[in-house]
């Protein structure tokens, strides 16, 4: 199949991350396009495209591609209509909490329109390797199979998906990353109170993460549970809440994930543990 050529709207971490990455797989970027023109120069000479504005852009790429913040994606798209040159034959975003259902004046315009969002995360810097990531897509039918071809050319996967449903399966991202990695620089906060040397502090909890990611993904929530709770070890529970006193951030995230875990993990002495972190 015919590679599609592409369009996108913003110059962001996630255009930035996945622009590069098509490029490298044989596809065609025509242009970069930002309110300004100028803050899409850098990524526009690295995958060898025109860094432009609304006004000026020629629109002749065959898939238009919306990478802006959630909160400018309908009005985008009711500018766009407003262009008399603009006629892209696919329009999509990659918003993972709203559906294509904000394209619809695009729709009403012609064009094919859908959502495309990847299970990474995007920050500055290397891209990610896109290679094995799952994609959840929804929207027209042209649309969808133009995501699927270019989730497949990255090697990635894909996956239908409701746009009904996109908010909560943005929440389980949600906790896949960014509440990941809060969880662990309140872990990190704690090691550095306890004395853990700062120099010496990633590699102290590299090997128990990496394991316990590792025995996660192989075996599930409760085959990897370990540690006071799932003994019922209500004493060492309280120490550790005594000790948390001083530090009232970290300790209200102990006690969210220890309420959660009693009430849906494996433990012993539940009614114990309940009881202690109903009064903590």
């Amino acid at each position: 199949m015919k590679k599609v050529t592409i369009t996108f709207v913003g110059a962001g971490a996630l255009a930035g991350g996945i622009a590069p990455r098509l490029v490298e797989r044989g596809y065609s970027i025509r242009e970069i396009v930002t309110r300004d023109g100028r803050s899409g120069r850098a990524l526009a000479r690295r995958v060898k495209a025109l860094a432009t504005n609304f006004a000026n852009a020629a629109w002749s790429a065959d898939l238009v591609w919306l990478a802006v913040p959630d909160a400018a994606i309908a009005a985008c798209a009711k500018r766009l209509t407003r262009l008399p040159h603009f006629s892209a034959a696919i329009v999509i975003h990659s918003s993972g909490a709203l559906g294509s259902e904000l394209l619809s004046p695009l729709r009403a315009c012609g064009a094919a329109v859908g959502s495309a969002h990847p299970m990474m995360t995007f920050v500055k810097g290397e891209p990610p390797k896109m290679k094995d990531v799952w994609w959840a897509l929804e929207g027209d039918a042209k649309a969808v199979r133009a995501a699927r071809e270019i989730t497949k050319a990255l090697g990635s996967h894909s996956f239908a998906i409701s746009a009904g449903k996109k908010a909560l399966y943005h929440a389980f991202g949600a906790f896949l990353s960014p509440m990941l990695v809060s969880e662990m620089a309140a872990g990190s906060a704690l090691g550095l109170a306890a004395g853990v040397p700062r120099d010496k502090l990633s590699r102290v909890m590299a090997p128990i993460v990496r394991r316990t990611v590792e025995n996660l993904l192989a075996s599930g929530g409760p085959a990897s549970f370990s540690g006071p709770l799932v003994r019922g070890d209500v004493d060492t529970i309280r120490l550790h809440l005594c000790a948390l006193r001083s530090h009232p951030a970290e300790r209200d995230v102990y006690l969210a994930l220890a309420r959660y875990a009693v009430r849906a993990l494996p433990v012993k002495k539940r009614n114990r543990l309940e009881e202690l972190l109903r009064e903590a």
